[in-house]
């Protein structure tokens, strides 16, 4: 069996267990910085995650130009630990970036299903140009991706990002193989970007191609006259995490959901449980116990 074989039947398997499967929860890495990979396992197991996220990125657990070497040594010391890494954060933007291939050749190997894709920028540009080159160059990484067998994700991150109102994205990977890219949907962003109903809109429109999902929360504050976006603790912001649960259980949506913590907490790690807490409630609510 090919490694593209095993991904494709993997996720036929996956939809067939979904009416009882429950997403993989899973902790960003970018959080715990400063620990190594026994540290970083031993860590996020003990505060009750299933995998980790893992950064492969610069200034990540995993450095780009040493993917061949650490991603190995990374995922086997975390899957020692109990842990999966069903996938990993990445920076790519191209195929021809010289760290591509050895990022998801070495990924591919060591069968993690997703890794997503990094950032694009409008900055000014004329949008309908910037789609097109970012469409040019997505397509040249889902051909690689699909090579090795690795499923991309594209992440909606409000601001002046490509696929922040996502309806951009759609247009961007609506002619590829909805097997080998799709959506990193962020209840968050969404919402920051879609008011009242946009994100539910969004989150109707990308669930039949929904890979992965991230978590945080957030409320709009003035501050020096300026309204911001201000992160916070998981359900104490503006997301409504019933609905969105309850959508995603609806959906049959068993891929990894990756915790972040993008607030200060005076004791992070607590901050992290309770976190984990919560959405493990909201998981029992919306899948069954």
């Amino acid at each position: 069996m090919t490694r593209r074989d095993f991904v494709l039947a993997s996720l036929a398997a996956q939809a067939a267990r979904a009416s009882t499967a429950k997403p993989t929860l899973c902790l960003f890495s970018k959080h715990l910085p400063k620990l190594n990979y026994a540290e970083l396992g031993a860590q996020v197991k003990q505060l009750g995650f299933e995998g980790v996220d893992l950064t492969v990125r610069p200034a990540g657990h995993v450095l780009p130009e040493r993917a061949a070497e650490d991603l190995p040594r990374a995922i086997e010391t975390l899957r020692a630990h109990g842990l999966a890494v069903p996938m990993i954060t990445t920076g790519l933007l191209s195929a021809a970036h010289p760290t591509a291939r050895p990022i998801l050749s070495t990924a591919g190997r060591l069968k993690v299903p997703f890794f997503k894709l990094g950032y694009y920028n409008y900055k000014g540009r004329d949008p309908e140009k910037v789609v097109a080159d970012v469409k040019r160059d997505v397509q040249g990484l889902v051909d690689l991706a699909k090579e090795h067998g690795v499923v991309g994700g594209f992440h909606n991150h409000s601001g002046d990002y490509v696929g922040s109102p996502i309806w951009d994205t759609r247009s961007i990977i609506a002619d590829l193989e909805p097997c080998w890219i799709g959506y990193y949907f962020d209840p968050c962003h969404a919402t920051a970007e879609g008011g009242v109903a946009g994100w539910e809109i969004a989150l109707r429109m990308v669930s039949p191609r929904l890979k992965m999902v991230a978590l945080k929360d957030f409320y709009w504050a003035r501050e020096q006259g300026k309204w911001k976006m201000k992160m916070c603790p998981m359900g104490e912001g503006m997301v409504q995490w019933p609905k969105v649960f309850a959508m995603l259980a609806a959906a049959r949506f068993t891929g990894p959901i990756s915790l972040h913590l993008e607030y200060d907490a005076a004791d992070e790690l607590a901050a992290i449980a309770r976190d984990l807490e919560f959405t493990e409630k909201r998981v029992a609510a919306a899948y069954g116990a």
